[in-house]
């Protein structure tokens, strides 16, 4: 007790002002929320601008309401911008930094993260980013459209592009998120390392926690090259160096090198979080201890170091030396036994539960349904022979829409549907979470599945008319693009049922208690919200893991992890 006193008292906690509390706060719960609805902001951005190119590829050359007639050099920036949106500005700041933010310290039981200044530069630097980002898209010449993987010599020079300031601006906008998050990753991974509650020993974290901190490693340990491979694609921009340019003695292969070498380990770096809050959602509302802790959490450590193995399957057509293409196969093929091991570990954790269908345990039964789509359909892009084929194919987006959707956008619903009470005392509505549910789920599949189809007959990416294709402008075809667009529509349509729910809830909603889910681990034992310091009456102890659902010879069928045996 002396020293969960001392650890409150190095962080007492003097009355705030309007600024210090929601604008300069170093309070990760604050944090964490500026995070969020940044994230959610940026996220309508990314998707209006999907509404707007699929409208054109439904309807082309129409005027699309609420924004006009789209030109080709606006559906590329469209195209560009709603990539780069939805992974560094949505799924990486909401998965990673929101939840690692509020989570980390109330599940491993400390009062905040170790280097909260630290934490609030993160923020600051990442919502410059988001700024900067948001006036590329209205300089002269409009937004970055050198598409969101940025190949050269489309991207580093504006006269292919046609993009000159927006790009570099684009550019900018990538390098300072990744400073944010390397700040944020520091952060993430000493805290969890150096400031769990007494007793809490290593194989007593919550698996999402391992997996925030697993998620932040690979961050780090990737992002290197894709920085210095940054720093000469803006000379290529800015000073006219030739990095890139073959007829300087560049090459434009090595930007491609460098990107997926991030890009890889970037799909396990917001897919793991995800993996995460699913697996707390399904113990909590199947009251089964989770199956194979371990294991579950060694797998996805041989999934982390196997993530940096696998990059060059996205260059088979790149004129990749074959034996080398050879072995990106097996390696991609086996990436995905962990995955495939990791879902299968949490279908044992359903079987023979007590399984609620509230709507965080819809969100986390999705995430797998879904994810296991994208995973079987990587297969054949991961085949060397069959990718020459299906390589920049309406296949290939179905089939990273199946991963990235499940990650992004349900596994981000998981998470606030779960942790809204503690986030912020109240409930919200499950009649009109289940309604939002099966209003996203049902629009997200009629979107995709269709285009499977279009891909596997040969239908490009990044295409602007496909009227001026004959092969590609049959009616059929055309009719399958209206669906998709159609169902986008009514799926962003729904979105506005979760952003009522989820404010009304935050201000009229039914007051919740400290541990209304019933629930192990150790934020669910302080106040709903937690106050300044998490627990100002003392830091909890640990005694056991955060898994112990209906253990036999005790009458209530969950164990606090800090209730004394």
């Amino acid at each position: 007790m002396a020293t969960a006193d001392i650890t409150t008292d190095a962080h007492h906690h003097h009355e705030q002002t309007f600024w210090s509390k929601y604008v300069f706060s170093t309070d990760h719960k604050m944090i964490a929320m500026q995070y969020m609805f940044t994230g959610m902001f940026m996220a309508a951005i990314g998707g209006f601008m999907a509404y707007v190119f699929r409208m054109q590829l439904a309807f082309p050359g129409m005027e699309v309401p609420l924004f006009g007639l789209v030109g080709p050099n606006d559906y590329n920036a469209l195209i560009t911008n709603h990539g780069t949106i939805m992974i560094f500005w949505v799924a990486m700041p909401v998965l990673i930094a929101a939840f690692g933010n509020f989570l980390i310290p109330l599940m491993i039981g400390c009062d905040d993260m170790v280097f909260p200044k630290i934490n609030r530069l993160s923020y600051q630097i990442f919502l410059l980013s988001a700024v900067i980002l948001l006036i590329s898209l209205a300089v002269p010449g409009g937004g970055f459209a050198g598409a969101w993987t940025a190949y050269p010599p489309l991207s580093a020079q504006a006269q292919y592009s046609g993009t000159a300031l927006g790009s570099t601006l684009w550019l900018v906008a990538v390098a300072l998120e990744f400073v944010a998050f390397l700040l944020g990753g520091i952060n993430f991974v000493t805290t969890a390392m150096n400031s769990r509650a007494p007793g809490m020993k290593m194989y007593d974290i919550p698996m999402v926690i391992w997996m925030i901190v697993i998620a932040s490693v690979l961050f780090m340990a990737s992002v290197g090259p894709l920085i210095a491979g940054a720093i000469m694609l803006f000379m290529d921009q800015v000073v006219g160096t030739g990095f890139y340019d073959p007829a300087r003695g560049g090459d434009p292969v090595l930007w491609q090198h460098l990107f997926w070498f991030f890009g890889h380990p970037e799909v396990y770096v917001v897919l793991l979080p995800a993996l995460g809050i699913t697996a707390d959602i399904m113990c909590v509302f199947a009251r089964k201890k989770l199956f194979a802790y371990r294991t579950a959490l060694w797998t996805v450590f041989g999934t982390g170091i196997l993530s940096f193995t696998v990059w060059a399957h996205h260059q088979f057509v790149a004129g990749i030396d074959p034996r080398m293409a050879h072995i990106f196969t097996v390696t991609t093929l086996l990436i995905s036994i962990p995955i495939a091991e990791l879902c299968f570990i949490y279908i044992a954790t359903l079987y023979g539960g007590s399984i609620t269908l509230s709507t965080p345990m819809l969100w986390a039964l999705a995430f797998v349904a879904e994810f296991l789509i994208g995973g079987v359909t990587g297969i054949f892009l991961g085949a060397s022979g069959a990718d020459i084929y299906f390589h920049d194919t309406y296949f290939v987006l179905a089939h990273f829409h199946y991963t990235f959707f499940p990650i992004a956008i349900i596994g981000t619903f998981a998470g606030i549907t779960m942790w809204f009470p503690k986030m912020f005392g109240r409930y919200m509505s499950e009649f009109w979470g289940k309604v939002h549910f099966w209003g996203t789920v049902i629009p997200f599949n009629i979107i995709f599945i269709p285009l499977f189809f279009l891909g596997t007959i040969g239908q490009h990416r990044r295409i602007y008319d496909y009227t001026n294709f004959p092969e590609l402008s049959l009616p059929w075809m055309q009719d399958l693009r209206q669906l998709a667009t159609v169902a986008l529509i009514v799926m962003l349509l729904f979105q506005f049922i979760f952003l009522i729910n989820m404010f009304y809830s935050m201000f009229r909603g039914k007051k919740a208690p400290k541990n209304p889910w019933r629930a192990n681990t150790l934020e669910w034992t302080t106040e709903s919200p937690p106050p300044h310091g998490n627990w100002p009456e003392g830091l909890p102890e640990v005694y056991r893991g955060p898994y112990e659902y209906s253990t036999p010879g005790r009458d209530e069928d969950y164990w606090p992890q800090n209730v004394p045996s």
